[in-house]
């Protein structure tokens, strides 16, 4: 059997989403180094997975994108207000009492979301789909408002993440989610150190 034919019966090659790899890589590269051309990566990258998404039948993944491409507006809306004197966005903390307030209505809406998609749609991993759709769109909004805590958000998101995309065949997507969780540590770490020079 030819080898090229092999790996792409084990590993689902795709040069869209190798593109859409790279831009989301570069995208959270930027984020965490507080880099405002990060939004632009971040565009091009959610206008190519919203159609991957959408052929994968991951819908609330494929509605997160363009959610996502909103935020990258809005985000770089948001931090270009950094190069004005008057007015500039620090790395702000939440109490504890907030995260468990979003925690908790974060959950109680992925399940209904997972549930009505499980019971009057074709989607695919109705419930999984829904927490990650649903917390994602949390901590961009704490990513878009420089909230230190969206790291932590990220880093469970992205392992949940890794086991949706690779069960769906996006397997150079679930890699992207592994480096993520790797990017997500080195950014919450590196607007740690940043929060404490303000």
């Amino acid at each position: 059997m030819n080898f090229c034919i092999l790996c792409n019966m084990i590993f689902n090659w795709n040069v869209i989403e190798f593109i859409a790899v790279i831009f989301s890589i570069i995208y959270v590269l930027l984020a965490a180094k507080k880099n405002i051309w990060c939004w632009l990566f971040a565009a091009f990258s959610v206008l190519i997975y919203t159609y991957l998404c959408f052929n994968a039948q991951l819908y609330m993944e494929t509605i997160l994108q363009c959610f996502y491409l909103i935020m990258a507006f809005y985000g770089y809306y948001n931090w270009s207000k950094n190069s004005s004197k008057s007015y500039k966005i620090k790395i702000i903390e939440l109490p504890i009492n907030k995260h468990l307030q979003i925690i908790f209505l974060g959950a109680v809406v992925s399940f209904l979301m997972g549930y009505f998609l499980a019971n009057y749609s074709d989607a695919k991993m109705a419930l999984l789909d829904s927490f990650t759709t649903t917390f994602s769109i949390i901590a961009t909004f704490m990513v878009a408002k420089k909230i230190l805590d969206n790291w932590l958000y990220w880093i469970a998101i992205d392992i949940s993440s890794i086991y949706l995309y690779n069960s769906r065949d996006l397997h150079l997507t679930a890699i992207l989610f592994f480096i993520y969780t790797i990017i997500a540590i080195y950014g919450y770490k590196n607007w740690l150190q940043k929060l404490d020079y303000q």
